[in-house]
């Protein structure tokens, strides 16, 4: 790698906060100054969190990067450094051109002013001077779909119009770098497609992108090179389909040992309490051969005060690199459980003979209440599916055709044959 195209070179890098605990709360001064004289010697429980630790890597010009990893590894903490929002704690950042970045809704925003004026502070804040901004103005307008809402305080925008317009601005500004996060899930399907789309176009014309996601099929498909980060540290360094194979395999078989807290969102309540796979006897299992049935079993243990009127459990099928495969809850196909109130128990739904071929798989999770969200873990459970003899012909299906193995009959239907006989479908010799 030439040192003339490294435009992020990152050393060393360490972020850490301080969490206090047992800190009283006060809602006045007066009560502040109180307490403070009645307890002179008290002191607060300070715990130093670690973020990041001795973080390195190197970015080239016209790199689309990908930086994936669990809720928790770090990932947001090291685009908010890039972008000069927070501060390292230690270690050195070399940047070389001007970063636009898209790390949660209304970065960059300010509520009380209109989308128009919107355009223009973020615009300055990039350093852009007026007649850049003017000259992207249209497109930026075009691109977020937001034309009729230009005058309209930005406080008033939905979440997707806002995301939309904040999306807009960054990639349309001649920003060398553009740094974004997650807050693409916030936009609908279509949104996410272009803005994918612009992505690729952005790094086509020489910006650099870095991108964090836990779309792995997003990641493998935009990016070229890929960090995997756990817990503040650097795992993996390297070409994407490396990385993501890296990460799904330091994933599997650790659902165990791993805090159910970094595969939920924001929105989800902690209910529940557990999942797990098994077979179809029950006997616990992390691979299967394909053509296995597959068994999702869910504990749940919901508040006194709040129990679940009528438990209903949805599991989503996901390649690692090919997104979603296929989804389904106990609702849609009528397999509610009647209506009460439960405090606890254990959902559970068996895959029958699912088609899938060899390769590495993830399965979110969703706990509802009939029709209500309540809880979701989103790549939690963790398989792998080995290839085997499916169609007993002594061949195993390619790795490469997707996803799915299919089961066809095939037929033939002779015009004539010269050696006066027939043909007919029989197995391949082996």
């Amino acid at each position: 790698m030439s040192a003339g195209n490294v435009v992020i070179s990152v050393r060393d890098l360490g972020k850490s906060y301080q969490i206090v605990h047992n800190a009283n709360r006060h809602v006045t001064l007066a009560e502040a100054m109180l307490d403070r004289l009645r307890h002179p010697l008290r002191r607060q429980k300070v715990e130093r969190f670690q973020a990041l630790t001795d973080v390195s890597f190197d970015i080239n010009q016209g790199d689309v990067v990908g930086i994936i990893g669990r809720n928790g590894a770090g990932k947001s903490t090291l685009l908010k450094i890039l972008s000069r929002i927070t501060d390292p704690t230690s270690g050195a950042i070399d940047l070389h051109g001007r970063v636009g970045s898209l790390l949660e809704v209304g970065t960059g925003f300010h509520p009380e002013l209109t989308g128009h004026e919107n355009i223009y502070l973020n615009g300055h804040i990039l350093g852009m001077r007026k007649k850049e901004i003017d000259s992207q103005f249209d497109a930026i307008v075009d691109f977020a779909g937001v034309e009729k809402f230009l005058d309209t305080p930005v406080k008033r925008y939905s979440s997707g119009m806002y995301v939309r317009l904040a999306f807009a601005v960054a990639a349309h500004l001649s920003s060398e770098i553009l740094v974004v996060d997650e807050v693409l899930a916030v936009g609908d399907t279509e949104f996410q497609k272009k803005c994918l789309g612009k992505m690729k176009d952005v790094a086509t014309g020489g910006r650099t992108v870095l991108l964090v996601s836990h779309n792995l099929a997003s990641v493998t498909n935009l990016c070229n090179h890929t960090l995997v980060l756990d817990r503040g540290k650097l795992l993996f360094d390297g070409a994407t389909d490396e990385a993501v194979a890296f990460y799904a395999s330091s994933m599997a078989g650790g659902q165990s040992r791993v805090d159910l807290s970094t595969f939920r969102p924001s929105w989800a309540r902690p209910v529940m309490s557990a999942a797990r796979l098994t077979d179809a006897h029950g006997n616990p299992c992390a691979s299967f051969p394909m053509g296995a049935d597959i068994r999702v079993e869910v504990d749940f243990a919901a508040p006194p005060e709040s129990p679940l009127r009528s438990p209903v459990l949805g599991v989503v099928l996901n390649h690692s690199t090919n997104g979603i495969l296929g989804g389904v809850n106990s609702r849609m196909t009528a397999s509610e459980v009647e209506s009460g109130r439960y405090r606890g128990g254990t959902l559970g739904c068996l895959m029958k003979r699912p088609p899938l071929l060899q390769g590495n798989y993830t399965i979110d999770l969703w706990l509802g209440d009939g029709p209500s969200d309540v809880d979701c873990l989103l790549g939690y459970l963790q398989l792998e599916v080995q290839a085997t003899d499916i169609y007993r012909t002594g061949r195993t299906p390619f790795h490469h055709l997707g996803s799915i193995f299919l089961e066809p009959e095939f037929t033939f239907v002779s015009g004539g044959s010269d050696n006066g006989r027939h043909a007919s479908l029989g197995r391949p010799s082996r």
